[in-house]
């Protein structure tokens, strides 16, 4: 306890979390160990060093407290992810009773930065842990580690994670993905499955573009013909819109990438790291949306459009056109309509480009390891033997099929060998397929996602895929779990916080009118001084580490 509170006690100054007493105390109270074992007692088989088999249910009495977020889907049934069918499945496949503690779905960052301040810790935290993220772990997972924070895993992993040991082993690309330069593993990864990897991308209404007869736009000057039609001829008075939320543009690099750069750092043709918002051709992508603004064509309230905004604006036919996801966008909003409007209908559209025919420089392409969904252990468990084979029968062939599927008989069914929804999931006349597949089973977290999931409702959601995947976004996609050193990621650190604030702050004046576009050179003067090109050196350097793992 001394230890983990001189650990709380550094980290409350670098945090400098400025919070009560009570809330301290909540977090504190919310993130202790249940169920451990009398004193006295032995410690259960579970446990022991001896038992490494992975049989289960696990013969044990203890528990522990996860961390992690609630899928937004699930929140419409239940308030604590142990209360669904899946969480009771869980416990009873493991035999391990899991507290969870979800944090608030608007406050994530800054609950998950509360909760490092404390000097208690959950057993294990489903978080992003690399530091590429605003919200993700300052410094990345050598500097958690090395803070006390959570523990390296090369030993729980080697001895109580035999299936995620087998994966590991088998593919060198995942292996090299999830761990650090120094060769330190600090999660339990969410692998995602090959057509996983393409799931957002620009979204248009089909159903105008048939009725003014015109084409799905692929080029920057189309889109403009296609926004102005929208405009004057279906009243649109956002033809196109997205969500700009916490400092985040999520039009990506939709648009941006037809001028060959990116909104944030990318990998040129030569494999050299840049950052695209200090390029001279980024200077080009804000005209085109400045202009864009002032005609009308591009949202006017762009910079206070959240989700719900959008999902008004898109509903409502005040929008036409967006950049967005393939469930929680076009299948949901697809899902909405259908009763209300059997004509609304939307497709995906190629990432734009400048000339016609070009392959798209960038887009949207994740990778097979995914951070953010993925869990760590921490300092504070009293038996990571036995968090670690729980977390471990996620991976086993048992586990992937409830953690994928859900409860046979229940949510799915298995015919000639491939599993299938049943009707309650797939036609249910209240809830989405998604809705009703949040609470059988967990869409995104420690796990691999099976090959032979498909949450697509209507193929437009398929096509769109296979749309969104033509871009050259795998070549110049900077990867999200790259890890800079102690020291470059404390200077990192300053840097993009720096940077952040004043490039979201000139992007939105930029294209507002309110900054003269020949400003430009001075802003990225002032940019440069902020330290970009050494942050762009650092990812340099542990890019360079990476590729030599």
């Amino acid at each position: 306890m001394d230890r983990r509170l001189r650990i709380g006690k550094i980290l409350i100054r670098r945090f400098k979390a400025g919070v009560s007493s009570v809330l301290i105390m909540s977090l504190i109270l919310a993130g202790c160990s249940t169920g451990s074992t009398e004193e006295g007692e032995p410690k259960d088989q579970a446990g022991a060093s001896s038992d490494i088999g992975s049989t289960y249910p696990l013969k044990t009495r203890e528990g522990f407290t996860s961390w992690e977020a609630l899928n937004n889907n699930a929140v419409t049934f239940y308030s604590n992810l142990a209360e669904t069918p899946f969480g009771k499945a869980l416990a009873e496949k493991t035999g391990v009773n899991v507290k969870y503690v979800h944090p608030n779905d608007q406050q994530t960052k800054e609950q998950f930065n509360l909760m490092i301040a404390s000097d208690e810790l959950p057993d294990t935290v489903e978080y992003d842990w690399t530091g590429r993220s605003a919200g993700s772990y300052p410094g990345g997972p050598e500097k958690a580690i090395k803070d006390g924070v959570i523990l390296e895993l090369n030993d729980l992993i080697d001895k109580y994670a035999p299936n995620l040991k087998k994966k590991l082993e088998a593919d060198k690309e995942l292996d090299k993905m999830v761990k650090t330069d120094s060769g330190k593993y600090y999660v339990f990864p969410m692998i995602r499955n090959p057509s996983g990897l393409v799931f957002r991308g620009p979204i248009i209404r089909k159903d105008w573009l048939d009725d003014l007869n015109l084409p799905v736009p692929t080029t920057v000057a189309e889109w403009e013909t296609t926004l102005k039609a929208f405009k004057d001829q279906k009243g649109a008075k956002a033809p196109l819109s997205v969500t700009y939320t916490g400092g985040n543009f999520e039009i990506r690099d939709a648009f941006i990438g037809a001028y060959h750069t990116s909104n944030s750092f990318y990998i040129d043709d030569e494999g050299k790291v840049k950052y695209g918002p200090v390029d001279p051709q980024y200077k080009d992508f804000l005209a085109l949306f400045r202009k864009w603004f002032a005609e009308g064509l591009f949202d006017k309230d762009f910079a206070l459009t959240d989700g719900k905004a959008l999902d008004n604006k898109i509903l409502t036919g005040q929008t036409g056109a967006t950049v967005s996801l393939l469930s929680g966008g076009l299948g949901k909003w697809m899902d909405a309509m259908k009763k209300q409007d059997p004509k609304f209908k939307l497709v995906g559209a190629p990432y734009p480009t400048i000339q016609k025919g070009e392959v798209p420089f960038t887009g949207q392409r994740d990778f097979k390891y995914n951070p953010g969904p993925s869990k760590a252990i921490t300092t504070a468990a009293k038996n990571p033997e036995l968090v670690a084979r729980w977390l471990d029968y996620a991976y086993s062939d048992e586990g992937a099929m409830l953690f994928n599927f859900g409860i046979e008989g229940e949510s799915y069914s298995m015919d000639n060998g491939t599993p299938v929804y049943t009707d309650l999931i797939k036609n249910n006349e209240k809830y989405s397929l998604q809705q009703m597949v949040s609470q059988y089973s967990k869409p995104n977290g420690p796990y691999e996602a099976d090959e032979r999931r498909n949450w697509n409702t209507f193929p437009e959601q398929d096509e769109a895929v296979k749309i969104w995947s033509q871009t050259d976004a795998e070549k110049h996609t900077l990867p999200a779990f790259l890890t800079p050193t102690d020291e470059e990621s404390k200077e990192l650190g300053k840097i993009l916080t720096d940077v952040s604030n004043y490039k979201e702050e000139m992007f939105v004046k930029f294209i507002v009118g309110k900054e003269p576009m020949e400003n430009y050179d001075a802003y990225v003067t002032q940019i440069k001084k902020l330290g970009i090109d050494r942050a762009v050196e650092i990812y340099q350097n542990a890019l360079d580490r990476y590729n030599e793992r």
